[in-house]
């Protein structure tokens, strides 16, 4: 591209090919010496002569300097192009040896080497070309004459009798070189376009790879999550599994032992029948009773009973809380930690008993502790030790058959005596709540939001998730069911807080199940 630019640069605005011998006129134009001069010689005896670019006109005729630079830069152009000799155009006139013709004369029908071409006729009609060879093709073909105009209704180079009497009359006519320029600009201005279109379709292309990346970077997440949740899943099958072998083998047992019941009934069964047929009343009276066999059966019925029915309330347990940790830990890319939770002996309420191991607590009617700066005054509350300030995290809570409690977090900042200290009427704390007869909220800065149904489990489920500021409540039924997440912007770390708050009542920390522990990609 760079290539056809300089050519076009290169070009004499006479030949219009690329500069033979440049020289240069007073008003700064290059042309072919031998095409200057031959402008110039048709100039002779007219009012002066005048550049054939600018149309400049000089009194007398004007010097030609020598234009070395362009003649040096012209020469190494030259080289790039294909040559005259390889062109196979060779002079008219040089019949002993062929030399490389620098011109055509469509009037001559000849082609010129530099030396003949110094000697031609400089009249008008005969009109220079690059060397070619076939000037037919410069000549009309109906009238025989040298194409010099162009009909831009027709879209054709014509002749001057196509012009005057020819099938061209009257339409809009431009010289060839005017169209040549205008056709030039044209494609100037196409290749322009072109090349502000290939400009952006390689920033497409690129942006396209970029996104191609993208997609096969995430293509291999989603593989590698896939093949991790398989792996998982087959985790939870095998232990899902692991507790029916061995109520199977209890069955079997069970089977076992029935079986041979059967066939010690079936004897004394047939010994009975022997009895009741015979007629000798001695000898039915000398037989030994049944009884102690009939009491060694109904123990034994009574251990068959033993056993139970297949435990499907934890299988499903195991099963759905397994499940859920799975949910939780492809929930986008941060590891879903299960939190070991203790509690804080410094801000244990009155009435409130926890645990040797910290991880229950208890309401104790009367129970008082000694006054200290950590402990909750106006509820029976307890705090964790730990503290989250990142990251996704859960704990899980056993209620058993509580009357009144209340579990959730709180920020440290809480207050520890008055009603701004109990959990859920401040906007410090997030709290699930339940009181007599079932009577189930979720509460936050002294707001309310009812449960209907209840909370149909002994087991709940907060789960935090402190970078999109959530903390999510769940029932540990079968199936799991959510029960109601808070949104919020934390600004300080979270504690875990319990209070049961009725006689009777207590809440116990559950330990986290074997491989509950996960981690998303």
């Amino acid at each position: 591209m760079a290539s056809a630019d300089l050519s076009e640069e290169l070009e004499c605005p006479v030949c219009l090919a690329i500069y033979t011998d440049p020289v240069t006129l007073r008003c700064g134009h290059n042309f072919c010496r031998v095409c200057i001069d031959r402008v110039l010689d048709s100039q002779e005896g007219s009012a002066g002569y005048s550049c054939p670019e600018c149309r400049k006109r000089f009194k007398e005729r004007p010097g030609l300097q020598t234009n070395i630079a362009l003649r040096n830069i012209a020469e190494r152009f030259l080289p790039t192009q294909p040559d005259q000799e390889a062109s196979g155009v060779h002079c008219t006139y040089c019949v002993d040896s062929p030399v490389p013709a620098v011109m055509s004369c469509l009037h001559c029908d000849a082609s010129l080497c530099d030396k003949h071409l110094r000697v031609h006729s400089k009249a008008p009609e005969h009109v220079l070309c690059a060397p070619t060879t076939s000037p037919e093709t410069r000549r009309c073909s109906v009238h025989k004459k040298i194409l010099e105009y162009y009909c831009t209704e027709d879209a054709s180079c014509v002749c001057v009798s196509c012009y005057v009497i020819g099938g061209h009359v009257g339409h809009k006519m431009m010289s060839l070189d005017e169209a040549f320029k205008e056709k030039k600009m044209k494609l100037r201005n196409d290749l322009q376009k072109m090349m502000a279109e290939t400009e952006e379709a390689e920033k497409r292309v690129q942006s396209l790879k970029a996104s191609r990346s993208i997609a096969d970077a995430e293509t291999e997440r989603v593989t590698a999550l896939f093949r991790d949740l398989g792996r998982q899943l087959k985790d939870l099958e095998e232990r899902v599994l692991s507790d029916i072998p061995r109520q199977v083998q209890g069955y079997d047992d069970g089977i076992r032992r029935m079986e041979i019941k059967k066939e010690k009934l079936s004897r004394k069964m047939r010994h009975i029948e022997e009895l009741c047929n015979m007629t000798d009343p001695l000898t039915l009276l000398q037989e030994s009773d049944t009884g102690d066999l009939c009491d060694t059966e109904d123990r034994h019925d009574k251990q068959l009973h033993n056993g139970g029915d297949l435990d499907m309330a934890g299988i499903s347990h195991t099963l759905h809380t397994g499940l859920a940790d799975i949910m939780f830990g492809v929930t986008g890319g941060v590891p879903v930690q299960p939190a070991n939770i203790l509690l804080d002996l410094k801000t244990v309420g009155d009435s409130l008993y926890i645990s040797f191991d910290r991880k229950t607590a208890s309401y104790s009617a009367g129970h008082t502790l000694p006054r200290a700066p950590g402990r909750f005054l106006a509820e029976p509350q307890v705090m964790s030790i730990q503290s989250f300030s990142s990251g996704r995290h859960y704990w899980e809570v056993d209620v058993g058959r509580s009357n009144g409690w209340k579990v959730g977090m709180c920020y440290p900042s809480i207050s520890r005596r008055g009603n701004k200290s109990v959990m859920g009427w401040n906007n410090k704390s997030w709290c699930l709540c339940k009181e007599w007869g079932n009577q189930c909220s979720v509460r936050h800065d002294n707001k309310y939001i009812w449960l209907p149904d209840g909370i149909p489990s002994d087991r709940v489920r907060i789960y935090l998730d402190y970078e999109a500021g959530q903390i999510s409540f769940y029932a540990l039924c079968d199936p799991i069911r959510h029960l109601h997440t808070f949104t919020a912007t934390f600004v300080e770390p979270l504690h875990a807080v319990l209070c049961p708050f009725c006689v009777n009542s207590s809440i116990t920390i559950s330990r986290v199940a074997r491989g509950c522990k996960r981690s998303a990609h």
